[in-house]
This record gives C-alpha cells, sequence and structure tokens, in this order.
C-alpha cells in the first residue's frame, strides 16, 4: 500500500479474512488498510474538484493510519503546492522520496516546489535525475533548461546567448570555431572523424548531453574538413572533447567513456 497499490491491498487484506476470519490482528489490518484506501479516495476527489485544503485534511486522515504511505505524502504534496505553501510540498516530497527513492512523481514536484522556492541548484539537481529516467520528457528538458538560467542569473553570470532545443553546432571555419567558443558561458567540443568508429559511437552520445544541458553550446569540429582549427587546438588524436570557458579551455579529455565525459559535462553545466 505505501507503493500506491492500495486495491491490491485492501483484497489482498479482505483474502487474509476469508482464510482466517477469527484473527484479530487480520481483522485490525482490514480494518486499517479500508480508513487509508477510502482516505486517499477522498482525497482525490476533493482535489479534483479543487478543494485544496480539504484534500491536505483527508490525505492527512490517511497517514495517521499509515505514516509510511509515499503516495499520500506526495498526494498532499500538490495540495500544498496548488496552495502556494511550496515548503511544506518540499517536505511531503522529501518525507515521499525518503519512503520510495526512485519516486518520480514525487521528485517533479520537488523540483516544482524548488523552482518556486528560488532554490536553484536543488531544482536543476532534481531535474537532471529526471532527465535521466525521463529522457523524452520535452516538458522535464524546458524545466532544466529555466532552471539553469535561473541558476546562473542568480550567481551574477551572463547568460547571453542561451536558447532551449539547441543543436550540436557543426564548425565549418576557423572563424566560426573562435567565434563560439568565446561565448559567454561553457562550451564543449566534439573534435571527431567521420571515418573513426568510436567518434561515431559517441556521436548521438552527444546530441543527448546537448538537450540533457540545454544551458552549455556544443559544437563538433571534423579535423580532416578543418585542420587548421585542429592545429590551433592541438588535436592528433579522436575522438578528443575539449571544454572552453568564456574562450578559454579548462578541461580536455581524450576518447572518454560516456560516463567520463557526462561527469566533466555535468561538473561544468552548475
Amino acid at each position: 500500500m505505501a507503493l500506491g497499490r492500495f486495491e491490491n491491498a485492501v483484497a489482498a487484506a479482505e483474502k487474509a479474512g476469508h482464510i482466517d476470519p477469527r484473527n484479530v490482528e487480520i481483522a485490525v489490518l482490514l480494518n486499517n488498510v479500508r480508513l487509508v484506501a477510502r482516505a486517499r479516495a477522498r482525497g482525490n476527489d476533493l482535489f479534483k474538484s479543487e478543494r485544496f485544503t480539504e484534500a491536505c485534511s483527508a490525505y492527512e486522515e490517511g497517514l495517521r493510519h499509515d505514516p509510511s504511505n509515499s503516495v499520500l505524502y506526495c498526494n498532499r504534496a500538490a495540495c500544498w503546492f496548488k496552495l502556494g505553501l511550496w515548503k511544506r510540498s518540499l517536505e511531503d516530497c522529501n518525507k515521499a522520496l525518503s519512503i520510495q527513492h526512485n519516486y518520480t512523481k514525487a521528485l517533479l514536484r520537488r523540483a516544482a516546489s524548488n523552482s518556486r522556492l528560488e532554490r536553484w541548484a536543488d531544482s536543476v539537481r532534481d531535474y537532471e535525475l529526471l532527465r535521466r529516467e525521463l529522457p523524452d520528457d520535452n516538458d522535464v528538458a524546458e524545466s532544466l533548461f529555466h532552471a539553469q538560467v535561473a541558476l546562473k542569473k542568480s550567481r551574477g553570470e551572463e547568460v547571453y546567448n542561451m536558447k532551449f532545443g539547441g543543436e550540436v553546432e557543426e564548425v565549418s571555419g576557423f572563424e566560426q570555431f573562435r567565434a563560439a567558443i568565446c561565448l559567454p558561458g561553457i562550451s564543449v567540443v566534439h573534435f571527431k572523424l567521420s571515418s573513426n568508429l568510436h567518434c561515431n559511437q559517441i556521436s548521438p552520445f552527444v546530441d543527448t548531453l546537448c538537450s540533457r544541458y540545454p544551458s552549455i553550446n556544443f559544437l563538433k569540429v571534423d579535423i580532416k574538413e578543418n585542420p587548421a582549427v585542429a592545429n590551433s587546438e592541438n588535436v592528433r588524436i579522436v575522438p578528443t572533447f575539449k571544454i572552453y570557458k568564456n574562450g578559454s579551455r579548462v578541461k580536455e579529455i581524450v576518447c572518454p567513456s560516456r560516463y567520463v565525459l557526462e561527469h566533466s559535462v555535468r561538473h561544468y553545466s552548475f
């Protein structure tokens, strides 16, 4: 029942009651399960009717009977959020996640609550977790982007030229390369060869990172087509990744694994 399978819990308790109708513990358990399920159903109906304060009370009644129910905490968090009580929403989300660590809905609500409280670093952290769990969810991707922009602004960093939904930019000349890496913020450059197997294997993951970290500028440079860029950056082995901040190189990674590459990208995304 703590995982939200209320009907299954009631059915299981009723079945146990039929098997052993004289068992007092089973009778108490069945009554408790029914009370929790009833409170949850009443809370859901009140929430749908936008009677959020009353819905909170209904979920609280259920929690009195089952204080370890992650679903009831998450549902009550949704009520607090609707009422503009984001700290309470955050607290209930944390309680739900302490019981059920991979509870996506609670994580979504916590991320949104952190955003409303302008706790941007925490919001970014939550949305990044959600991006891994829901890689095709465009709403999560956009929420992550806005949280990243807000985090940079809160730190006094420039947010020039940041836009949601960017793609890996293909470099076709030295001037374009210099202009791109000199933009304010972080740029990640993938130096590659179209004939190299390792480059072709990691390229789709670079596209994924581009959508996962929209505050970062991603570029790709084919060193055969752009020898001037490759020579200026002393690239001899592919794939090579170089990370630049405001035009200055801050890190170089040669033939990285996906884990190492994302770890470095994530480090510089804050």
